[in-house]
């Protein structure tokens, strides 16, 4: 693709914030990476929003980093995440906690399931304030898990994509799982 876009000049191409130069060689191209990029007298050929996949011909390097001026916060507690990237994060975190949570359930069903005495050591073990708390979690973590999936749902059918309709879903995602997650509380204990 760069053969035919390229001729005899220069191709960098951009990819996730780091750049790559490639220069014609004898048999194709030889890559070399670098901060530079090259804009003189080029163009931009391509744009894929999706990797931020630029491809720009031109025959000079300005020798300048790309984003050099891009602030670097390191400190997590500083990070002030939007409403929907708040219930994004969270909707990550319940899906992983459900993931590793199913690994101590199917332990449970299990041995509940092979003798008697099994069954009566998980009855016994599930009536404990601390295995109460982690099944509240882990229903907690399911529950969340389905109404946020459920915003996502609607979302697909293409209501609520805008800005203001995120933002609102979100609200929407926070104040009803609190909710059902302190009824279950109630349930629960």
């Amino acid at each position: 693709m760069c053969n035919a876009l390229l001729g005899r000049g220069l191709c960098v191409v951009i990819s996730n914030l780091t750049v790559y130069t490639l220069r014609p060689a004898t048999k194709g191209f030889s890559l070399s990476f670098g901060s530079c990029h090259s804009l003189g007298d080029g163009y931009l050929t391509s744009a894929l929003p999706d990797n931020f996949a630029l491809i720009v011909r031109g025959s000079q390097c300005d020798k300048k980093a790309v984003n050099s001026q891009r602030p670097v916060n390191l400190d997590l507690r500083t990070i002030k995440l939007p409403i929907t990237g708040v219930t994004s994060f969270l909707h990550r975190v319940s899906g992983i906690i459900l993931f590793f949570g199913i690994a101590v359930l199917l332990y449970g069903l299990d041995k509940s399931l092979a003798s008697a005495e099994g069954f009566a050591e998980v009855k016994e073990c599930l009536t404990s304030p601390l295995a109460k708390f982690v099944i509240w979690g882990l229903l907690s973590a399911l529950l969340y898990h389905l109404v946020a999936g459920i915003r996502h749902l609607i979302m697909d059918m293409g209501i609520g994509e805008t800005l203001e309709g995120g933002k609102l879903g979100s609200k929407i995602v926070l104040v009803v799982s609190t909710i059902v997650i302190v009824l279950l509380g109630v349930w629960v204990w």
